[in-house]
């Protein structure tokens, strides 16, 4: 138990002490109502809106979830979702956050996810991240979160150029993948990509690798969600012209192609303190690691 306190204190600090990091610039990002931009993929009777519309639900029962995804098209950018997730008993409940390049999750699909990993009463989630090339996925992290999602809304977003895709939760970035002058030959940056969302039953893997199963009685499960925003490069076939250029957008100019001074050092700290698990270090999956985790 006292190591367990020691954890949260330490967790505790980190949440009061981050360095205020760059993020998308306020004026530039554009904002979504639900209706205009997004279609519901199955279950609309499981999605519900507060009445002025601007947060939405999720709801997963023993029937079924739900998910929605949206109408457009990206490729590169920054993309970002305030979520707050499923309270109290959410073993076996997944939250999913993600990007992908096909609708029905097609065998050829590129894919960035986040996956919150929902946990028994008094356990913290988990956050897992995942690059998917071309139907390959297997390049997961886990990371434990320094607050409690269910609280309150945080922001989940993803910055994605042809040098590096960065996973950040709030400000503060929790992965970067990169592709750099020795190019990363599983770094998806072709296809453009729906922005998606879902709630769905996967106590199969989900929690202590499907040793905790979903409790239904505290069904419905309801995940929230508010603030959609993207600022990137809307895909118009067959080619648009804001994929090529690097100086008309500032998620693909220089200052984007790498971490600030202030984001590395949160980025560490994140590495040092709440990484639970990386492909990259899992010789027992991978005897020879996969070669993008050399950059």
């Amino acid at each position: 138990m006292g190591l367990w306190l020691s954890s949260w204190l330490i967790l505790l600090w980190f949440a009061s002490s981050v360095s205020p990091c760059w993020a998308a610039p306020a004026n530039t990002s554009a904002s979504f109502s639900f209706k205009d931009n997004f279609d519901i993929m199955w279950a609309e009777d499981h999605f519900k809106t507060s009445a002025d519309g601007r947060v939405w639900y999720l709801y997963l029962d023993k029937e079924t979830g739900c998910g929605f995804q949206t109408r457009r098209r990206y490729r590169f950018g920054w993309f970002s979702m305030k979520l707050k997730l499923v309270a109290g008993d959410s073993a076996g409940v997944v939250t999913a956050y993600y990007m992908c390049s096909d609708l029905g999750a097609g065998p050829d699909r590129d894919e960035l996810d986040f996956e919150f990993l929902g946990n028994r009463t008094g356990q913290p989630y988990t956050i897992q991240t995942n690059v998917y090339r071309s139907g390959v996925g297997g390049r997961e992290m886990r990371h434990m979160l320094w607050f409690d999602p269910t609280e309150d809304f945080h922001t989940y977003s993803m910055l994605w150029n042809s040098h590096h895709i960065v996973f950040f939760v709030d400000r503060v970035p929790i992965r970067v993948y990169r592709n750099t002058d020795r190019p990363n030959n599983f770094f998806p940056n072709e296809k453009p990509m729906y922005m998606f969302s879902s709630i769905w039953n996967a106590d199969d893997w989900a929690t202590r690798g499907g040793l905790e199963k979903t409790d239904w009685k505290n069904a419905p499960f309801v995940s929230s969600y508010k603030d959609f925003h993207a600022d990137g490069c809307q895909w118009e076939d067959p080619y648009p012209a804001c994929v090529s250029t690097t100086t008309e957008h500032w998620w693909d100019q220089h200052e984007a192609w790498s971490l600030t001074d202030g984001q590395h050092e949160d980025f560490s700290w994140v590495g040092r303190n709440l990484v639970i698990y990386d492909y990259c270090k899992d010789y027992e999956r991978y005897p020879t690691l996969p070669e993008e985790c050399s950059i």
